[in-house]
């Protein structure tokens, strides 16, 4: 299953999007930040920016969802869903 198709899973089952006060073991006390976090320990952004373009209340991450994909699990993803990342156009998102 890809990256795309376990998102759209986990988000199916439940109702935990921007349910931030879910999140356990907080990176940050914003969810955009504690989002941005997990995924760079998750996949190192070498020197790029996190943000890959905005337009109006939403944002694009500049993060590889193949890379991604190998090492993130699926309670990683809830946690994400939690922060209100979704999948969007082939990449993750967030809105304002």
């Amino acid at each position: 299953m890809d990256i795309e198709d376990r998102f759209e899973k986990i988000s199916a089952n439940s109702h935990e999007y921007l349910r931030f006060e879910l999140v356990e073991n907080k990176r940050s006390l914003r969810r955009d930040m504690h989002a941005f976090l997990l995924l760079e320990e998750l996949v190192p952004g070498e020197g790029r920016g996190i943000v890959a373009a905005a337009e109006h209340d939403q944002i694009w991450l500049d993060i590889d969802l193949d890379g991604l994909a190998t090492v993130i699990t699926d309670d990683q993803i809830l946690e994400l869903i939690r922060c209100g990342v979704f999948i969007d156009e082939g990449s993750l998102s967030m809105f304002r």
